[in-house]
């Protein structure tokens, strides 16, 4: 793969709004949900100010083909959830982020891993994120930035 290009980031606490899909296209039946919530909010619209995280919340049974993923956006206090959208506040923390060429496959998330063992930084017991940076173009041309939870060794 090469060397790697990683960032480190600090993402802030903020309180977002998740859907949970099942199945076994979890990422697209969970983002048209929240893309559907979302729109009827306005919250597209402004994508710097309302970002787009998700996150593998359910992995794969052993020759199994469904599997759980969960999207989030971040909303302000005057925005209400209703139905299958949920509020949830996220805490925040520290991130190795990188984008890599394609999508965040098992293996590009296993070379961030590596990256981490060999840098000033441990992984954070927490799940990982991924971020599409372009989430209203079509789902196969996403782009994605991955993060890795980390903090500094003591």
């Amino acid at each position: 793969m090469g060397k790697l290009n990683v960032r480190i980031e600090e993402l802030k606490p903020k309180r977002v709004a998740s859907v949970r899909a099942i199945s076994a296209t979890p990422e697209v039946d969970a983002w048209r949900k929240i893309k559907t919530w979302a729109d009827s909010k306005g919250l597209l619209n402004q994508l710097d100010s309302h970002p787009v995280f998700g996150y593998t919340c359910l992995p794969p049974r052993k020759g199994g083909d469904r599997y759980g993923y969960e999207f989030w956006i971040e909303i302000g206090a005057e925005t209400e959830v209703d139905g299958e959208v949920k509020e949830q506040v996220f805490p925040g923390g520290l991130y190795a982020v990188m984008t890599p060429d394609g999508p965040p496959t098992p293996d590009v998330w296993k070379s961030l891993w590596e990256w981490v063992q060999t840098s000033p930084y441990k992984w954070r017991k927490t799940h990982e994120l991924e971020k599409p940076r372009n989430p209203l173009a079509p789902e196969n041309e996403w782009v994605f930035d991955m993060y890795l939870p980390i903090e500094a060794i003591e």
